[in-house]
């Protein structure tokens, strides 16, 4: 093996806290986005509550006058031998404006209704993102001073300058791939979808003054397609942090995403739980999380495997998992697997971060077993 030169390892050190104090500057980057996106929907959220006042005093308004119609048109039909045809044509004619205006007025005011509870959980749900992006920065700023405090220390737990490397590169390969499938999923889903939207909603914006039939149909349509754009923005989410993850924990969330490998593919998965579950610490179950994700998607890539088992077991101070399936199996000599060595070393390298262990067996037609053992720190 090379002499590892301390120099170079002073410069990956360096360039990696480079990296780190960038992701800084791009989370704080997010941070002032989602601000300024939370100060436009205050103000869509104020302008639309003013509208809803508006249209309610309005639909009141338009109830008295439709009241005072329908009298007027009784009196005139009670009366017909006093009144003219004339006065019935106007009464008549009255009435059904005035009706015609209340139905739209109506229309108007559930709309703005919906609009405002979508604008209030747009907003709750942006003052989270802030609170997130907030404690990521504080967190991403103790780590760098954790680097810059401790040089000689971390340069002497690198291991391998050739592997770290090669890690390193891949790291940024597959955030750009990431970047580039997120960006493309958006473009030719959600945005497409949105642009339609807009369209639509101005077309039922002019028949609502036309053909109040249609344009309902037509909102009816638009819900739909709106909420299938919900859908697609959940799913694109998801993939990037699952919310289940933070609301319900790891065992719910491995749950979905077994159900979506089940759907995907001809796998049989399958997730087995033991001991008392419990939530952990934030940061050991996306690390547990992210590495049982990487061995799923190594199954449904490599492995040709007809079924895959999770097990997660539950102990007072640990807490052990497994993804065990009975695909091809490899060589598990580091020499031999090459550059699917990747997404194996990306999970020994999270678990170590937890302070754990891992370790994986697999024999060529008899399958693969990932196994992890991390301490269980409680939330």
């Amino acid at each position: 093996m090379a002499k590892i030169d301390a120099k170079i390892l002073d410069k990956i050190v360096k360039q990696t806290i480079a990296a780190v104090e960038k992701g800084k500057v791009q989370i704080y980057e997010i941070y002032e986005a989602a601000r300024s996106e939370m100060e436009n929907v205050k103000k869509d959220l104020e302008r639309v509550k003013q509208e809803t006042t508006t249209i309610i005093f309005r639909v009141d308004e338009l109830e008295k006058r439709e009241r005072r119609s329908r009298l007027r048109l009784a009196e005139v039909h009670r009366n017909f031998r006093v009144y003219q045809e004339e006065d019935m044509r106007e009464a008549y004619e009255e009435a059904e404006k005035v009706r015609i205006e209340l139905a739209v007025a109506r229309e108007q005011e559930r709309s703005l209704r919906r609009q405002r509870n979508e604008l209030e959980i747009r907003l709750r749900n942006l003052k989270e993102t802030l609170q997130r992006a907030e404690g990521l920065v504080g967190q991403v700023g103790a780590a760098l001073g954790f680097l810059g405090d401790h040089m000689e220390n971390v340069l002497n737990q690198i291991e391998s300058m050739q592997q770290r490397q090669a890690f390193a590169s891949k790291i940024i390969k597959a955030q750009e791939e990431e970047r580039r499938r997120v960006a493309r999923e958006i473009h030719d889903g959600p945005a497409q979808a949105m642009a339609n939207i807009v369209f639509r909603a101005e077309v039922c914006e002019r028949l609502l003054e036309t053909d109040l039939t249609r344009s309902r149909t037509e909102i009816k349509d638009l819900q739909s397609q709106i909420r299938m754009v919900l859908k697609e923005i959940r799913k694109i989410i998801f993939g990037l942090r699952p919310m289940t993850l933070d609301d319900l924990g790891l065992v719910p969330t491995l749950r979905k995403i077994l159900d979506t490998l089940k759907d995907r593919t001809d796998i049989i998965a399958e997730i087995r739980v033991t001991g008392e579950e419990k939530r952990l610490d934030s940061h050991i179950e996306i690390g547990l999380f992210r590495t049982i994700q990487e061995a799923l998607n190594n199954v449904e890539k490599h492995a040709k495997a007809k079924s895959v088992l999770v097990r997660i077991d539950f102990r007072t101070t640990i807490v052990s998992a497994s993804v065990e399936d009975d695909g091809k199996g490899f060589d598990t000599d580091p020499e031999l697997i090459g550059e699917e060595s990747f997404g194996i070393m990306g999970m020994r390298e999270r678990v170590a971060l937890l302070s754990g262990e891992f370790s994986i067996t697999s024999h060529k037609g008899k399958g693969t077993k990932v196994f992890i053992k991390v301490p269980a720190r409680t939330s």
